[in-house]
């Protein structure tokens, strides 16, 4: 999606995109790996009474999303941060995670050069529980004026 067509207001929708059992055992090995989101048995006793995935991967499969929805082909070169992580309910094995991005703002740079958009971006369950919520802002390439 180029630049020009992210102008406050829009909505963007993308998914379903299914999680699995191994999938979230194998980001958490490797980024985070705390029992709740290792351990299966141990999981079932405690307090999510089952596996759980790092929130850091639901950043990471919104990420996904966005770039199959948004950033694949676009201008976009990067990110300065994000705002407000919020991580609203567990991700759970079996989930059908769906992404919904809404524009806020818009906005060129000074020079002309560089696009700067934010954006609320919402990752929901299959049950329509937001399970994710934050605030980014992307840079776009563009051809200064």
């Amino acid at each position: 999606m180029r630049f020009a067509e992210l102008s406050p207001g829009r909505l963007i929708q993308a998914g379903p995109r299914s999680v699995t059992a191994a999938e979230i055992i194998d980001f958490a090995k490797r980024y985070d790996p705390q029992w709740f989101h290792t351990d299966p048995d141990r999981a079932a006793k405690g307090r999510w009474r089952g596996l759980i995935a790092s929130g850091w991967h639901g950043c990471a499969i919104a990420m996904e999303l966005a770039v199959s929805a948004v950033l694949h082909d676009s201008e976009s070169f990067g990110s300065p941060g994000t705002e407000n992580i919020k991580w609203l309910e567990p991700i759970r094995p079996g989930d059908a995670l769906t992404l919904r991005i809404e524009v806020l703002e818009s906005r060129i740079s000074p020079s002309g050069g560089t696009g700067i958009l934010r954006s609320r971006w919402e990752l929901w369950n299959q049950s329509g529980k937001q399970v994710l919520e934050l605030t980014g802002t992307s840079l776009f390439e563009l051809q200064p004026k």
